[in-house]
């Protein structure tokens, strides 16, 4: 699948919003969304997604997909499935949740039996910073699986694979350079085009300026 029809896809999902205004988790606004939720509405296209990534790993090595809660989950089980179908061996499918300071990811439920001593894949649906897919490797690492690489649907943020852990194989099926502003500095605040707040963090950001 090249990035032509990954993106049309995700676009026809509704995951990619253009031509709007956006505040982004980072502070900064710009004018295209990445909208991840809006994918998971439609299983048949996470499923297409997920064969694609599967594909990248379907020499055999990969035992079980880890995705960091909430999203990541979806995507573990459908790409375990699609490994399962095109190595022909068991791929298990857990995921990883935050830790109760929020500050790691960890393994309940038993999963940290699971993925230890494994070769596993983690797999992330948007890397902006690559934090999460970074903090899933360390919680991999940290209970005895072995990372063969790190897989995503879409690498906004230019991150690399020492960015998620100095892993031995980053696999993304597209890269989308999203233009951002300051809010100082925003086009569209100056043109005075509406903020989004149905996506993304513009209600939050909303709600500051009006209490500040």
């Amino acid at each position: 699948m090249d990035k032509e029809r990954v993106e049309w896809i995700l676009k026809r999902a509704g995951a990619i919003i253009t031509n709007d205004h956006f505040v982004y988790k980072s502070g900064k606004h710009g004018s295209v969304y990445v909208n991840k939720d809006a994918l998971y509405l439609h299983p048949e296209d996470v499923s297409l997604i997920c064969v694609e990534i599967a594909k990248f790993f379907s020499n055999g090595n990969v035992e079980v997909v880890v995705g960091p809660a909430l999203g990541g989950i979806i995507l573990s089980q459908h790409t375990a499935l699609r490994l399962r179908k095109l190595t022909m061996h068991q791929v298990f499918s857990v995921y990883a949740e935050k830790s109760d300071d929020g500050e790691n990811f960890v393994f309940r439920r038993g999963y940290d039996k699971v993925v230890a001593g494994k070769q596993v894949l983690v797999v992330e649906d948007v890397l902006t910073t690559g934090t999460s897919a970074r903090k899933t490797v360390e919680a991999v690492r940290a209970v005895g699986g072995e990372v063969v690489g790190v897989a995503a649907i879409c690498n906004r943020g230019g991150v690399t694979a020492e960015d998620v852990g100095g892993v031995p194989r980053l696999e993304v099926l597209m890269e989308i350079s999203l233009e951002s502003y300051n809010e100082a500095e925003c086009p569209l605040c100056e043109q005075g085009v509406p903020i989004n707040i149905d996506v993304g963090h513009g209600a939050k950001f909303l709600e500051a300026q009006a209490s500040g």
